[in-house]
């Protein structure tokens, strides 16, 4: 069987910029970085490499003076999500320090019914500010590409980067189960036909923009 040829993305066809940020220019947003993922009913694929390579991130980002929003999900008491327990806080890794904003979600999107946007305004990130937004975070396939997704669809230029994020295996309508690397590919994938740029590491990120 012949290996099928790619298709033109959404985003080449747009004549959209698919070229990396500078961290400096930008504000990283690191999703659901919570302990929820790391052990019990929730725990993903390679979440701790994942988590490193967070912490990677967020020390490049503090150290080139890069504003840093970190979002959480609160899904309720005695939950996987529950943020006033310690199953559901941030992980000391990559834990805010004074001065980083910290915005509670309910839903996939980071953006629906929270304070991000008008956090990412304070900033100086409004949507066409020039101003691109770096993310990385749990899940994948669910709130970091539902983020992506709304942050393109108010005018943002987001980037994912790849090794800072992680997923778990699912089962298809068919029956059959996917794979967590299956599924990283495909939500990434996804990310990259219309609503945003992926790098594969921390590293790919450049000193300024090329």
């Amino acid at each position: 069987m012949s290996t099928p040829e790619p298709s033109t993305t959404l985003r080449d066809l747009n004549g959209l910029d698919n070229r990396p940020p500078r961290l400096a220019d930008s504000v990283l947003v690191m999703v659901d970085f919570q302990n929820t993922y790391r052990t019990g009913v929730m725990a993903l694929e390679g979440v701790e490499e994942a988590l490193a390579a967070g912490a990677r991130l967020l020390e490049r980002a503090r150290a080139a003076g890069t504003p840093v929003v970190h979002v959480l999900n609160d899904g309720g008491e005695n939950t996987p999500y529950d943020i006033r327990a310690h199953i559901g806080a941030i992980s000391d890794e990559v834990a805010p320090v004074d001065g980083e904003a910290v915005v509670v979600k309910q839903f996939p999107n980071a953006f629906h019914l929270t304070e991000l946007e008008r956090t990412l305004t304070g900033l100086g990130a409004a949507p066409g500010s020039g101003k691109d937004l770096v993310i990385g975070g749990f899940m994948t396939h669910m709130c970091v590409s539902h983020t992506a997704q709304g942050a393109f669809n108010l005018g943002y230029r987001p980037t994912v980067v790849a090794e800072t994020t992680a997923t778990r295996a699912l089962t298809a309508p068919d029956g059959s189960v996917l794979s967590a690397a299956a599924l990283q590919v495909a939500a990434l994938t996804t990310v990259t036909d219309l609503f945003g740029t992926v790098v594969a590491t921390v590293d790919e990120l450049p000193a300024r923009r090329r």
